[in-house]
């Protein structure tokens, strides 16, 4: 008798037919242009696809704040193609645009036809010539400039993002012009704001697209393209701007203070738009475009013996998953910006849960409030999620620090709460709202409230409440050790020390307020609390012992509040963080996108996300 072979037919079939599809579904990312056509996988089936365009470039500005570039167009779908067909044919990636130029189109020709996105617009600029924004797939922001030009933001076209924001022009204050961010694919670019006569803040990008469900996250940023570059800021006070979701690049500020960032790599997002001077006055760059690809190549339910025989001889079958399991979190949201009083520290809560199975957990990094100033409040750090479905875990941004003059006021509340105005400010309560014990504990403590010694004229603003300890005085409240749940500093996903405070393992310290006083004080009576808190300031807003501005900014990462102002955006809150300790027999089926890193421990993996992104788990 003829021994049995491993014919096609071997072992008859499973299911209602003989048609397979079989094997992990695979995501190609295409960065360069090719005249080839796209080649997938046996059993492919389906698939989905994104064509991200070039972003444009942020303008440039000299004697003036300049506009963000546009993102580059998008258009993205789900698609049928026949195994080993010609249907997928040349991919063409558009180039960023220069500053203040134009991104390029991209193109991706799918069963004979040409699906073509635009680039970009660039950002208005003020050198070497005043220039509008230019229209594009989203359209550049418009700047501010010295004389009170006034200049116009590009429009989107093609119907594929938005139109840029308007910036604010002053042929009096230098302070007051700003630019506006570029638009995104999925919104207009921010107009600048001018809170007063002599303050501006620049605009943000435009938002792009999340497409992370229909291609994954480990594309563009986290699965998200095409956001629109921020405006620049020419001086402080007021601050500069963020990028747009997806790419978009950071607006400059001032002369050297920060420069402008090109859009994110392969993300089609815009440039940032320059702030003012030689260095910092040139417009972020244009992200290059992107044409990305995942194959919906998964097991049907339907297929023959022989057909599994071979994907598991060939490693293609789904691997087992790694069920459920516990895992410790820390959820530590961004830190108030400081005004006179500080900052305080975002809300701290750490936990044990389970996630509910294999999927994406999609996290929310909280960024830090922006700083204020002697006369204006400045804003409440943003938010860190957890998102589990119905049961996020959410910590609150920490409180925004009250103010001094014309008219005091008050802190504000938060995870932890702000600290006073000079003289009768109150203080911010922490833990707002209330999360009970055992979701983490409570959040985080009270600001200090100002004082006022009278007689004198002497009068002195709060710290920022911490994680583990209200304020006092003028010193920020302390945060919180995570050391006991995730292990022993020094470990790379804790923040690095830096001075005055923000020891390795503690998070979510407060801001120091200011200590008005002719003679000089030691800084300890005005510290940051320990866990990233900025420091505060003595006298007449000087630093003290020399010590640099920067360190009224809360540590980044730590969710530490922003100290005293000194000068405009430099006591700004830290952004906060989210650490995820996974069990060691369940590391090896998680993988985390973007900036975000996946540390091996003794005991296991330690995500740590600096950044919003996505967890998944096999």
């Amino acid at each position: 008798m003829a021994s049995p072979s491993n014919s096609s037919n071997n072992g008859g079939v499973l299911g209602v037919s003989n048609k397979t599809s079989y094997g992990r579904c695979t995501v190609t990312k295409i960065t360069a242009s090719t005249p080839s056509a796209v080649t997938t996988q046996s059993g492919t089936r389906l698939f989905n696809y994104v064509v991200a365009a070039g972003g444009g470039g942020g303008g440039s500005s000299s004697g003036g704040s300049a506009g963000g570039g546009g993102g580059g167009g998008l258009k993205s779908a789900s698609c049928v193609v026949d195994c080993g067909s010609t249907a997928l044919g040349a991919v063409v990636i558009g180039g960023g645009g220069a500053v203040r130029s134009t991104g390029g189109v991209s193109s991706f020709v799918i069963g004979g036809s040409t699906v073509t996105v635009c680039g970009g617009g660039g950002g208005a600029s003020s050198y070497p010539a005043n220039e509008n924004g230019t229209d594009g797939a989203s359209g550049g922001g418009s700047g501010g400039y010295t004389n009170g030009t006034s200049t116009t933001a590009g429009t989107g076209i093609c119907g594929q993002g938005f139109a840029g924001g308007s910036g604010v022009t002053s042929s009096t204050s230098a302070s007051a012009q700003a630019g506006a961010g570029g638009g995104g694919a999925g919104a207009v670019g921010a107009n600048a704001t001018q809170p007063s006569p002599t303050n501006s803040n620049a605009g943000s990008g435009g938002a792009g697209l999340d497409l992370s469900l229909l291609v994954g996250t480990t594309v563009g940023v986290c699965g998200a393209f095409s956001g629109g570059g921020g405006g620049g800021k020419r001086t402080a006070p007021g601050c500069g701007s963020a990028g747009g979701l997806g790419g978009g690049g950071v607006g400059g500020i001032g002369s050297n203070v920060r420069s402008a960032t090109a859009g994110a790599t392969n993300s089609g997002g815009g440039g940032g738009g320059g702030g003012e001077g030689p260095s910092s006055g040139t417009g972020g760059i244009g992200s290059d475009g992107v044409v990305v690809i995942k194959e919906l190549n998964k097991a049907s339910g339907v297929w023959s013996m022989q057909s599994q025989f071979s994907a598991q001889s060939q490693g293609t079958w789904p691997r087992p998953s790694a069920g459920t399991f516990n895992i410790d979190l820390l959820v530590v949201a961004g830190g108030g910006g400081g005004a006179e009083g500080g900052g305080g520290g975002g809300g701290y809560r750490i936990l044990s849960c389970q996630p509910s199975g294999p999927g994406t957990y999609t996290v929310t990094i909280g960024a830090g409030g922006n700083a204020g100033t002697h006369t204006v409040k400045g804003t409440n750090g943003a938010d860190s999620i957890w998102n589990v479905g119905p049961a996020n875990i959410t910590s609150t941004g920490g409180g925004a620090g009250g103010t001094g003059q014309p008219a005091t006021l008050n802190a504000n509340p938060g995870g932890s709460g702000g600290g006073g105005g000079m003289g009768t400010g109150s203080a911010g309560s922490g833990n707002t709202p209330a999360v009970p014990a055992p979701l983490g504990g409570p959040q985080g403590n009270s600001g200090a409230p100002g004082t006022k010694n009278s007689p004198t004229t002497y009068n002195n603003s709060g710290g920022g409440g911490g994680a583990n300890a209200a304020a006092c005085c003028a010193v920020g409240g302390a945060g919180k050790s995570a050391i006991p749940v995730f292990g022993a500093a020094p470990q790379p996903y804790y923040p690095a020390p830096t001075y005055p405070s923000g020891g390795e393992g503690y998070f979510a310290g407060g801001g120091g307020g200011r200590r008005e006083n002719p003679n000089p004080a030691p800084p300890a009576l005005f510290a940051g609390g320990i866990g990233g808190g900025g420091m505060g300031s003595n006298g007449g807003n000087t630093p003290p012992g020399g010590a640099p501005a920067p360190s009224k900014t809360g540590v980044v990462n730590s969710g530490g509040g922003g100290g005293m102002y000194y000068p405009g955006c430099l006591g700004s809150g830290g952004s906060g963080v989210v650490l995820v300790k996974i069990p060691s027999a369940a590391y090896p089926f998680v993988s985390i996108c973007g900036s975000n890193s996946l540390v091996p421990t003794p005991s296991g993996g330690v995500a740590r996300f600096v950044a919003s992104g996505a967890l998944t788990v096999d």
